[in-house]
């Protein structure tokens, strides 16, 4: 049995705590909260956690689908190095980020699904995963196309008579071309009809 791939389900728990925080920020910055500020603060996190969580990571083993976009994002996030690739530094950033919104109802499911989030990184950092960009796969060498390999198509549809037959018919048409007619052919086999 294969070993689970950690940091593909932080991702995703990642961008989605990141669109509830901005959700929840909206909502208590809109409502005029008694601590609306920290909506704000929601909202500008749950930002910054989406850019940083958008480009996927690519997989161990197997393929990874790209995001939509997702190219232009990477190299930013791979401009910002060991902060970006080490999952115990995302962890850490994760946590911290969600501390500040768990101070206000409408923010709080954010945070818990961040914290959630936290953690799944910190566990694929223990197994010892971290961040690799997708690169563009260099595209294989085209086979040359099969138009172009065959000098002269088949005359006759399938299914055709084995080689040896189109060989002696070939042979019979050009005898035939020349004007030699072999006249009428006798079966060698004798006909009896015999009524029973």
């Amino acid at each position: 049995m294969g070993q689970i791939e950690w940091a593909m389900w932080a991702n995703e728990q990642a961008l989605a705590s990141g669109l509830i925080l901005i959700t929840g920020g909206i909502v208590a910055t809109a409502g005029q909260f008694t601590s609306w500020w920290f909506g704000t603060y929601s909202i500008v996190a749950g930002v910054f956690i989406c850019l940083l969580e958008y480009p996927r990571g690519k997989r161990r083993k197997g393929s990874t689908m790209e995001r939509c976009g997702q190219k232009y994002l990477t190299k930013v996030v791979k401009v910002l190095g060991p902060l970006s690739r080490n999952y115990y530094i995302r962890a850490v950033l994760h946590l911290g980020l969600s501390v500040p919104a768990g101070f206000l109802l409408a923010t709080i499911l954010g945070t818990a699904c961040l914290a959630i989030a936290s953690s799944i990184y910190l566990l694929a950092a223990f197994h010892g995963e971290q961040w690799t960009p997708i690169e563009p796969q260099p595209k294989p060498k085209e086979r040359p196309q099969v138009g172009g390999t065959i000098k002269q198509p088949p005359s006759n549809p399938p299914p055709r008579p084995p080689a040896e037959a189109r060989k002696k018919s070939s042979e019979e048409e050009a005898a035939a071309s020349a004007g030699v007619s072999g006249g009428p052919q006798e079966n060698p086999v004798p006909v009896v009809d015999e009524v029973v």
